[in-house]
């Protein structure tokens, strides 16, 4: 790819006139120069079964190939037909609450077989349409695919074919997932029990994973139908999405995108986040650093947001702001979802880059500034190569086993992600993504680990390797206390990696009336509302391990709260506990000056924001984004440059002033 990518999804089949004219011309005068067609309207092109009509697929992409518009072919397969419902009405995926209702979207078995023999048919019509028009530069699979808790008797049988695959006996299940508890052992195969109704935690996880695996496999079958008709030069995608709150939060449950992503040759996704006031771009790094990861390359925004809920209409500059803080991760495309806004149905008041009249705006008239410089600037900003020096050890695994065993109040797995990745984001420590286990653990100087509760023997042997020879980990609390089955280790916690860590604990409690941290991190003791422990703490005796900070607490203050051992040529710093931001910020500070990993750009702290990378001409290339309402000045401290947005030069050492929700980029 030479150039970046300008994108929006388009559908012609909503509109509720024919103006497919003046829609291109309106995004040729934003440099928008590609759309995503199809991946919504299967209904559309098979309104009967059997019954095909591609007419506005072809239209679309006649249309835009005179005006010199790239199109991304989605397959339609995440929102099925009515009349197949109506024949197959097993293909609604029967989930815990019950069988499916037809209406919404994603609400398919994705093992039915009659729903794959349809998809199927429908992916090989439509790219039969369209694998040699000149306008398709590539595929988009399915949309934000998951196993939508499918559990029905047909996956049920599936699982039970997948433990006896994977473990062999009924022994050696009974035993490793503990199910003499409460009568729940087996001893035949037949009586194998649906995972609907389960209470062991073991076995709900194991199935969990189970249907991630689903995931891969549909995924990996479409690829193998749509690369049949791939045409040199074309590539396969998919948008990868995250846990939802509203906004795009965490490590999604239903698909492990490390695995679902192999079969595909660009990595792609969908970020949405908090606009306005609440816009901080941790959304847009902590989804882009992940998806990045996924092929250490550079990936596409297949959906962000243009306008979308009124909470989200975005101020001046933001826009601006937005499609840069993509690029500065990795993005090669940035694309909104949508180009209109729609007329009727579910997501009428989720506006695209038009609003419901379709005349130009605000927010459309930033778009224009932002695609006339991503086509200026193309030759300087495609294909930003990023170095990490820290990694960020996720996994799906531990994910579903503290969905059965939650934090006090409630509070899960991504909740601990995010209470350590946003404080590396505000610091400026640039990071990717890996799993337990990972081949590329060596390539990094520090890893951080949050709550890895499940997880294997060989995955925490390697991470003590890592650390004896000189890697350094930052732990946190309910870290290393189960194997992958969700078994407790029956050792003094926190199991394998005490090794390296030198503590152990053996009981934990909830923080109350924990004033805050003491210690040698804390010399000044618990700062009211600031240095606060918060939701969990263990009790940590230090072994070799060097005490940073202690409970301020009556009873609890003679325990560990946060400890560093040096194992080997590294170190590994354990935190036994959830507390507040600044006290956070404070250990990581520490355990990056200890590392060698503090320079120039952690001078700067949010909401002054820093991304860097190396173009393909070798030059470095650095974004610097305000992400605050109010002017903010810095000092630039490295070789001179010039800011490619002005083209103004920038001398070091240089006292430069970032607009509100402004965005520099210095080469």
């Amino acid at each position: 790819m030479d150039h970046l990518l300008y994108g929006v999804a388009y559908y012609d089949e909503y509109m509720p006139y024919d103006r497919l004219t003046q829609d291109i011309q309106m995004m040729k005068d934003a440099g928008i120069n590609t759309v995503r067609i199809a991946e919504s309207t299967w209904s559309t092109h098979e309104p009967q079964n059997g019954v095909f009509d591609f007419s506005s697929v072809r239209r679309v992409l006649d249309a835009m190939h005179e005006a010199g518009i790239h199109v991304i072919v989605g397959t339609p397969t995440y929102a099925v037909p009515a009349w197949m419902v109506k024949e197959h009405p097993e293909v609604l995926a029967v989930t815990v609450n019950g069988e499916g209702k037809y209406g919404a979207r994603q609400i398919m078995d994705i093992t039915s077989p009659a729903y794959l023999f349809y998809a199927e048919r429908i992916i090989r019509k439509l790219m039969a349409v369209v694998h040699k028009h000149p306008a398709v530069i590539g595929y988009q699979i399915d949309n934000e695919t998951k196993h939508y808790e499918t559990a029905g008797p047909n996956v049920q049988l599936s699982f039970v074919k997948y433990m006896r695959e994977t473990y062999g006996t009924l022994e050696a299940i009974n035993h490793q997932f503990g199910l003499d508890y409460w009568s729940n052992r087996i001893d035949s195969w037949e009586d194998f029990p649906s995972m609907v109704g389960t209470i062991n935690g073991s076995l709900g996880a194991e199935f969990a994973r189970f249907q991630r695996g689903l995931v891969n496999e549909f995924l990996a079958w479409q690829v193998g139908i749509v690369n049949e008709y791939k045409q040199p030069g074309q590539f396969t995608t998919h948008n990868f999405d995250f846990e939802w709150r509203g906004y795009s939060f965490g490590v999604q449950p239903s698909v492990d995108h490390f695995a679902a992503s192999q079969p595909f040759d660009i990595a792609g996704t969908d970020i949405y986040h908090p606009s306005q006031d609440q816009l901080t771009g941790a959304e847009i790094a902590f989804g882009g650093d992940l998806i990045r990861s996924l092929k250490q390359d550079n990936y596409f925004v297949l959906e962000t947001q243009a306008q979308a809920f009124p909470e989200w209409t975005p101020y001046p500059g933001q826009l601006r702001q937005l499609a840069f803080s993509h690029l500065g991760s990795g993005a090669s495309m940035v694309a909104y979802w949508h180009w209109h806004s729609i007329h009727n149905s579910f997501e009428t008041y989720w506006k695209g880059l038009l609003s419901h009249d379709f005349l130009p705006n605000p927010v459309y008239q930033e778009a224009q500034t932002i695609g006339a410089d991503f086509k200026r600037l193309s030759d300087q900003l495609i294909g930003l190569k990023k170095t990490s020096k820290v990694a960020v050890m996720v996994s799906n695994e531990a994910l579903s086993a503290i969905e059965w065993f939650k934090l006090p109040g409630g509070l899960i797995y991504n909740d601990v992600v995010r209470w350590m990745y946003d404080e590396l984001y505000k610091m400026n420590i640039a990071c990717d993504f890996i799993q337990p286990g990972s081949p590329r653990l060596s390539e990094y100087e520090l890893v951080v680990v949050p709550a890895l509760y499940a997880v294997s023997d060989e995955a925490l042997q390697q991470l003590n390797d890592y650390v004896r020879s000189g890697g350094h980990v930052v732990y946190s609390f309910k870290s290393g206390f189960t194997d992958e089955q969700v078994k407790v280790r029956h050792t003094a916690q926190p199991g394998i990696i005490h090794e390296a860590c030198g503590i152990a604990y053996s009981h934990f409690a909830t923080p109350n009336a924990v004033t805050g941290l003491t210690g040698k991190l804390f010399p000044e003791g618990a700062e009211a509302g600031v240095h606060t422990v918060r939701t969990w703490m263990e009790m940590i005796v230090p072994g070799s391990a060097e005490v940073l900070a202690s409970y301020d607490h009556p009873q609890w203050g003679e325990y560990a709260a946060v400890t560093r051992n040096t194992f080997g040529e590294g170190t590994a710093t354990y935190i036994g506990c959830m507390t507040g931001p600044a006290a956070l910020a404070e250990i990581l500070r520490d355990t990056f000056q200890l590392a060698g990993l503090w320079g120039a750009d952690q001078q700067l702290s949010f909401p002054l924001i820093v991304k860097s990378g190396v173009n393909r001409q070798g030059h470095t290339i650095r974004y610097y984004y305000n992400y605050s309402a109010q002017p903010l000045s810095f000092k630039y401290p490295y070789e001179a440059g010039t800011e490619l947005l002005s083209g103004n030069p920038v001398a070091q050492d240089e006292e430069l002033t970032l607009d509100a929700w402004g965005v520099m980029i210095i080469k």
